[in-house]
């Protein structure tokens, strides 16, 4: 909004409620930016409210202005992850080299996955611990949102056959994640190739019985 007086303009102030909101948007993202890299630095329990807080430079009492408990912490920041995986395995599906196979496809999930996990250490803290139900929770939507993208997609191209039912799907991303998570107990840091291979051999095994 400009106001005039006469032949002079000024412009009016930002509004008040604006300025904090923007604030708060800010603030948020830096305590979920310093709990992502205590997290993947230090480990989970080195993420404490306080030690988040300090690294953010936010006073504590702060923290706690915007998140009540380090269990709302930790489902903001998988949250954002989540949207980032989201976007990484809808790429390799639906890009112009998109899986002309079920083993292609498995391993398009698979590496998109695996990449992100390598890159984000910090959701991998947080992705296979079962540290608290709303976690567990947001996990296993996010299994069940990609397990039906990717069987409509096969259904779709001819991969599996019309009638394959979408618990097919929903098992094989059970099983995948149960893999994943023996892969990261064997080698935390990038996850166990060897354990990493078989999983990719099982998932398209039980698939391709589906096979159109």
């Amino acid at each position: 909004m400009v106001e005039f007086s006469g032949a002079r303009a000024r412009q009016a102030p930002a509004r008040p409620n604006a300025v904090l909101q923007r604030r708060g948007v800010e603030r948020v993202e830096a305590i979920l930016d310093a709990a992502e890299r205590i997290l993947g630095g230090e480990g989970y329990p080195a993420a404490t409210l306080k030690a988040i807080g300090e690294r953010a430079g936010i006073p504590t009492a702060s923290v706690y202005h915007y998140f009540s408990d380090r269990n709302q912490v930790d489902a903001e920041l998988i949250r954002r992850h989540i949207r980032a995986l989201d976007q990484r395995v809808s790429t390799a599906l639906e890009d112009e080299a998109r899986p002309v196979s079920l083993r292609a496809a498995v391993d398009a999930v698979i590496d998109s996955m695996l990449g992100y996990f390598r890159e984000h250490p910090s959701c991998v803290e947080l992705w296979f611990s079962g540290r608290s139900d709303p976690l567990r929770e947001l996990v296993q939507a996010f299994d069940d949102a990609t397990a039906e993208h990717v069987w409509r997609l096969a259904t779709e191209r001819g991969l599996l056959r019309e009638d394959t039912p979408l618990l097919v799907m929903q098992l094989a991303f059970e099983a995948g994640n149960r893999l994943f998570d023996v892969a990261f107990r064997r080698t935390p840091t990038t996850g166990d190739d060897a354990t990493l291979d078989e999983a990719r051999r099982l998932v398209t095994a039980y698939l391709e019985t589906y096979a159109a």
